[in-house]
């Protein structure tokens, strides 16, 4: 067999594994381990696995993560989440859709404060959940708009995945930070204004807040949604606007933005030891297991290069008679299908060293190449079977709601994270006009 077959073999060995239950990092490193022996470089494969891994290790954005981590868990557990969703809801929650718009703009919001997902979501999903249940909303409604709006906090910063990327790809990490404003804030506001249009076409799937409940100065709800904004619009500053006014790295943000979010526990009256211990746990356990994926990623990719299967590839969708856009929706479905299987991490470390060369031979930007690729990416969790966005929110569900009514409610915002990815394809000012002011 040949070094491109071995290498064709090796890519599918990873879906196959996945697939059976192996964890991802195993599959990746193991099958790298596995097929660099049968390539012929056994003991030289070590060697390079040591290089690959240290030189991960070494990159001084890296660091970065575990603060971003530790930001988000942080200001979970502070409770300004809850405070920030009732003065939300009780400026919103005359609306038709009330709650799930509420739901979305604070997902929004704590998106741009933590680069995880599960945090956010099962933190607003506690909390909106039962609400819309007790207010007999649609359920395939409420539950499609806490798993999508969970999902924004991948892409809009400061992200894990874009902090990944950056150094794997050799770009700006800032750059990229800054590019996915748009097309977050795009994905933001198609949720919202389906969740609002459909409400309207079908009154009964999401009733307004009753009178009764409404009944509020105005002044009040003005006064704490001033006073509980704060805190969020504080650490999105001191994080997203220390880094566009290059006052500091993305390094460096994520430890004003850990110490900040420590400060609002503080503020809030939250913060102790069983607070701080459970937040550096779950940041040990999220930040280990991005890392194991990742060292098996780079096993993975470097024996999958060696034996020449990024090439192979490479050169098989330039041959497509498809031009050059037909090309790019080639890679595209690519990332798709494997979202349906494999953790984002993963498919990150698989698909930039092979789809990035293609896409500057193409002649495609790379900025605008690896944004499309990260928003591409959101689809990740909500595409069946492995959808993680939605097994976080049945993890946190009663008995009531049924995974049946979560994939319902998820696929109408597939169709418009599909709509998104369009729109950032045809306006490349959405990714590239905010860099291009740095």
């Amino acid at each position: 067999m040949s070094p491109e077959h071995l290498a064709l073999v090796m890519f599918f060995g990873v879906l196959i594994m996945v697939i059976a239950g192996f964890p991802l990092y195993l599959a990746l490193g193991g099958l790298g381990l596995l097929f660099g022996i049968i390539g012929g470089w056994a003991p030289m494969v070590f060697d390079q696995f040591i290089s690959r891994i240290y030189g991960l290790m070494a990159s001084e954005v890296l660091p970065a993560v575990p603060l971003f981590v530790f930001m988000g868990s942080i200001l979970t557990k502070s409770g300004a989440a809850e405070r920030l969703y009732n003065a939300l809801y009780l400026a919103l929650g005359g609306l038709r859709g009330g709650l799930a718009l509420v739901t979305i703009i604070l997902c929004t919001i704590f998106a741009a404060t933590a680069g995880i997902i599960g945090a956010t979501e099962t933190a607003v999903g506690l909390m909106a959940l039962p609400a819309m249940l007790k207010r007999n909303y649609n359920i395939p409604l409420a539950c499609g708009s806490i798993c999508a709006g969970g999902t924004l906090g991948i892409l809009i910063p400061p992200s894990v995945m874009l902090l990944l990327y950056g150094p794997t790809a050799g770009l700006s990490v800032a750059k990229l930070f800054i590019g996915a404003i748009g097309p977050g804030l795009l994905l933001s506001g198609l949720y919202l204004a389906y969740v609002y249009v459909l409400c309207l076409v079908k009154p009964n799937y999401g009733p307004p807040m009753p009178k009764e409940d409404r009944n509020v100065p105005l002044i009040r709800i003005i006064y704490e949604l001033i006073i509980y904004m704060i805190p969020p619009l504080f650490l999105i500053f001191a994080v997203l606007g220390t880094i566009l006014l290059g006052i500091a790295s993305p390094t460096e943000a994520a430890s004003v933005g850990a110490f900040g979010a420590v400060l609002v526990a503080i503020a809030y009256k939250n913060f102790n030891l069983s607070v701080l211990y459970d937040a550096a746990i779950q940041t040990l356990r999220i930040t280990t297991m991005v890392m194991f994926v990742a060292a098996g990623a780079m096993m993975f990719s470097g024996v999958f290069m060696a034996l020449g299967g990024a090439k192979y590839i490479g050169a098989v969708i330039v041959s497509l008679p498809l031009g050059k856009w037909g090309s790019l929706f080639a890679m595209l479905a690519v990332v798709v299908v494997l979202g349906m299987f494999i953790d984002w991490i993963g498919i990150l470390f698989i698909v930039i060293p092979i789809f990035t060369p293609i896409a500057l031979e193409l002649g495609f930007n790379p900025l605008w190449f690896a944004l499309v690729i990260c928003t591409n990416l959101q689809m990740s969790f909500l595409t069946p079977p492995f959808a993680y966005s939605m097994f976080y929110l049945k993890g946190i569900a009663p008995d009531e709601v049924t995974m049946g009514q979560i994939y319902k409610g998820v696929f109408p915002f597939i169709g418009l994270q599909i709509i998104a990815l369009v729109l950032v394809l045809i306006f490349p000012p959405l990714t590239l006009f905010l860099p291009s002011l740095m």
